[in-house]
């Protein structure tokens, strides 16, 4: 069994964080917390500064000003630290000459665990069948399930993940998101780095959107998409121009970008069937935009992209 989540523990605050690495400024003031009780996605371009911010919260880099603190202290000062913090930041980051239960034994070892303790986290992870098979021959989806159990050894209140859902096949992905909500759930802060925005869309209760080294977004995933979904109605009707007029009169905004399809903004979709009904205009459909994680997180990040492909011109032009 669990022990008890102390609420005080499972929190991770950053704290207007700079670094810079040569002339490259990776961190230009980068501030949030991640709350217990909650998953928290952790979402940027390539280049925003996830994998900085990380490293310095488990004190691999040092910031040049700011700080970024476990629990209210910052990891060096932690004893036994994987019972604070634990992490996944690279999933082929094991001795591949090893089993999975000695690389496992290894850490607990080195954190005073118990080797009750590892057989208990080879079981959450469902790695049973495995654990006695090199590490090297392993699948990056079995190598994440590793690194999630190395990061569950010490029990502690806040986890860390970096894109645990690579390499995870349709059953994985479906492990992962009740996982995490479980872990949510006993009151542990969870911090999740990940491009995949469907998956995050339905584990994450918190998102920081993050550019060229500071935040750009810090709030809840409902609040986001509703923010950008920006009241938008679509609407069918064969009165293309008579409902354009009728809701334009209203003070509402509308375009047609294809045949008997029109796009409403500023009006919500009980008013937008009221004026239609009251003016005799036939429509077929009304439906409220409702955004993706990936539609925000693109219309945010926009003019943070650091690296930006171009998409080849078709053959023989």
């Amino acid at each position: 069994m669990e022990k008890t989540i102390d609420g005080s523990r499972a929190t991770i605050e950053v704290r207007n964080v700079h670094k810079r690495f040569g002339s490259t400024r990776a961190l230009d003031g980068m501030t949030f917390t991640v709350h217990p009780g909650q998953v928290t996605g952790f979402v940027g371009p390539n280049g925003a500064g996830k994998s900085t911010t990380m490293r310095v919260i488990l004190g691999l880099d040092r910031p040049d000003e700011g700080a970024a603190l476990v629990g209210g202290r910052p990891y060096r000062e932690l004893r036994t630290p994987l019972t604070h913090i634990g992490a996944l930041l690279d999933a082929a980051a094991v001795q591949p000459s090893r089993t999975a239960r000695h690389h496992l034994l290894w850490l607990a070892h080195s954190q005073g665990l118990s080797a009750g303790r590892v057989d208990e986290v080879i079981r959450q992870v469902g790695l049973q069948e495995v654990a006695g098979r090199k590490a090297g021959g392993f699948s990056l989806g079995m190598r994440q399930r590793l690194g999630i159990a190395a990061a569950l050894l010490g029990n502690p209140p806040v986890i860390m993940l970096d894109e645990p859902f690579n390499g995870l096949d349709p059953e994985g992905f479906r492990w992962i998101r009740g996982f995490l909500a479980s872990l949510a759930e006993q009151g542990r802060a969870v911090l999740v780095s990940s491009h995949l925005m469907s998956e995050l869309q339905d584990s994450a209760d918190h998102v920081v959107v993050v550019g060229r080294g500071r935040v750009i977004a810090d709030m809840s995933v409902r609040d986001l998409l509703a923010s950008v979904s920006q009241g938008r109605v679509t609407l069918r009707t064969s009165a293309l121009t008579q409902a354009m007029t009728v809701l334009a009169r209203e003070g509402a905004t509308v375009s047609s970008a294809e045949a008997e399809t029109i796009s409403v903004t500023g009006l919500p979709a009980e008013d937008v069937v009221a004026l239609l009904g009251a003016n005799s205009v036939p429509f077929s459909e009304i439906s409220e935009h409702r955004a993706s994680l990936e539609e925000a997180y693109m219309e945010l990040t926009r003019d943070a992209v650091q690296y930006r492909g171009v998409v080849p011109e078709e053959a023989g032009r």
